[in-house]
């Protein structure tokens, strides 16, 4: 392992840090009520426009299991930095969690995602679509599917979108945010699911599975469907 892929790494595992504990401090702080939803949906995007220009220069700024898998299908990283990435974005992931909790419990603030459990960590659950596994699946594969796409367009070495890719990728995060968060809370990224439904435990963490595997689903989709679209074929 070079110096070099530990930078990477390292880069990775701030910027999922800096995702979880703003996008999802804002949803505790906000319950995702009223104009809570919209300032939940800016506060993920804008993690990405701020993380994209300060790590995008060392890492590529995946912050996200879902995009690397897609990247690196699409062959843009080695299968060593795919797995670096991955397990640093996981670690990235619990570190913010780990943040959050202890903020919060501190400054004994209450958690407005917790429901009916003492935490909630602006966890995913299908509270919003009735619990129902195969539209929380559904949902969380078009999402990502979305987001994914925007991503390998903007970064797409046959396209020339200047300086512009990181806040087209920040908007488009909101943009989903903006349907999802009603839905499902909005994942399409396993890192960022994991750790907040382990701390909140309750139905977030018996559903979580579905916040891992639909964003890699919707991830490999995405990744099969831009390289058929860009391709000469």
């Amino acid at each position: 392992m070079t110096k070099t892929s530990i930078k990477k790494y390292v880069a990775e595992a701030i910027g999922t840090c800096v995702l979880v504990l703003v996008g999802c401090g804002t949803a505790m702080i906000t319950g995702c009520i009223g104009a809570g939803y919209l300032t939940t949906a800016f506060a993920f995007g804008l993690v990405i426009v701020g993380m994209a220009y300060c790590i995008g220069n060392i890492s590529g700024c995946h912050i996200n299991p879902a995009v690397s898998l897609a990247v690196w299908l699409n062959k843009g990283i080695s299968t060593q930095d795919f797995i670096g990435y991955v397990a640093s974005q996981f670690a990235g992931s619990l570190i913010g969690t780990a943040l959050l909790r202890l903020i919060f419990g501190l400054g004994d603030i209450e958690d407005l995602t917790k429901g009916d459990n003492d935490w909630g960590m602006g966890a995913n659950t299908l509270a919003g679509v009735g619990d129902n596994i195969l539209a929380g699946l559904i949902v969380e594969i078009i999402l990502t599917f979305i987001f994914v796409m925007v991503i390998l367009g903007v970064t797409s070495k046959k396209a020339n979108h200047g300086s512009f890719g990181g806040l087209i990728i920040g908007l488009s995060l909101t943009m989903v945010h903006i349907l999802g968060i009603g839905l499902t809370g909005t994942s399409v990224n396993p890192a960022r699911s994991l750790w907040p439904a382990v701390f909140a435990m309750g139905d977030a963490i018996a559903q979580v599975w579905i916040f891992i595997l639909a964003p890699l689903a919707g991830a490999a989709l995405a990744a099969f469907t831009y390289k058929w679209l860009e391709s000469d074929q």
